[in-house]
């Protein structure tokens, strides 16, 4: 979970926006996460496949790992 702010302690994914187990390139939006101030997109930094390690829904502290991308 990307720190989106210097006060931001947690973020909530709110939608994956693409399945586990897809392929997926560099700046492509793969999920939308949430704040008590700000939704945002996210994008992946590398090409391969992507793999969810939190549900939607689920909050976590920032820096938490949310996924990977093999």
């Amino acid at each position: 979970m990307p720190k989106l702010g210097l006060t931001m302690e947690e973020a909530t994914l709110s939608g994956w926006l693409v399945a586990d187990g897809e392929r997926v390139t560099v700046g492509q939006v793969i999920c939308e996460i949430e704040t008590d101030k700000v939704t945002q997109a996210l994008e992946a930094e590398a090409d391969g496949i992507l793999r969810h390690a939190v549900a939607v829904d689920e909050t976590v502290s920032a820096g938490a790992v949310i996924g990977f991308i093999e």
